[in-house]
């Protein structure tokens, strides 16, 4: 089965339920050649499994179906970020965190408080570099919530969270490194991790990247979206 993921061809052998149930708007009936063909075994599945005895067949598939294509995103300069990306006034904002402090809590928010704001995945988007431009894109992966679309949108800023006072602030792309590779997929292959160091290196110079500490309120919001979309500076100085 072709699917188009980040404008991408991809090609899997679909086999259960719960990755089927996720690829409906990823569909692609084109006669393109796939950019990708997936190269993992019903057997890869069924041995993950055995390992997590906690995780059905299904689960597996859809985990590992992703951890794949993330994978090999690196070849066309892309990679994931664990985090929520909504879109607002055209421009992508991703919200980073460890699982548990918030980040989808921060963006459903967004939601409740500003028109014209939507989800472009809730837990898994891709980053794409494309013609000097990043792009975060919405893929069939997206947590519990299952919650994106199939779209690149350019990125505006990429904000780590924490829990704490409404304050944001801009910080270099090095203050970054660590919770962005805390929070993305490492392939184990040498070269497709070459790769995805040189698109991370990318982003974390061209792209405004942020630290925020937050509670669940509207101002939490407008202090995002102050500093973020509004570029206030001062923001939490």
């Amino acid at each position: 089965m072709k699917l188009k993921i980040t404008d991408l061809i991809v090609e899997f052998d679909v086999k259960g339920r719960l990755l089927a149930s996720r690829i409906g708007p990823y569909i692609y009936n084109g006669d393109k050649e796939p950019d990708i063909v997936s190269t993992v075994s019903e057997k890869f599945y069924r041995d993950r499994q055995l390992e997590h005895e906690d995780v059905t067949l299904d689960e597996c598939e859809y985990l590992y179906s992703g951890s794949f294509f993330y994978e090999q995103l690196a070849l066309f300069n892309g990679l994931m970020l664990h985090s929520s990306c909504v879109e607002y006034k055209g421009k992508a904002y991703l919200f980073s965190a460890s699982s548990g402090t918030g980040k989808s809590t921060h963006t459903h928010l967004w939601l409740k408080y500003l028109p014209d704001c939507r989800i472009i995945n809730d837990d898994k988007p891709a980053i794409r570099i494309i013609d000097g431009v990043a792009y975060a894109y919405g893929t069939p992966w997206s947590g519990k919530t299952d919650e994106n679309i199939n779209e690149g949108v350019p990125i505006g800023g990429i904000c780590f969270l924490g829990r704490g006072e409404n304050k944001i602030k801009r910080i270099p792309g090095i203050m970054a490194l660590k919770p962005f590779m805390d929070q993305t997929v490492r392939p184990a292959d040498k070269e497709l991790m070459n790769k995805m160091l040189e698109t991370l290196n990318w982003i974390l110079t061209n792209v405004p990247i942020y630290k925020m500490t937050c509670d669940i309120s509207e101002q939490a919001v407008m202090t995002a979206v102050n500093g973020m979309v509004e570029n206030s500076i001062d923001q939490g100085e």
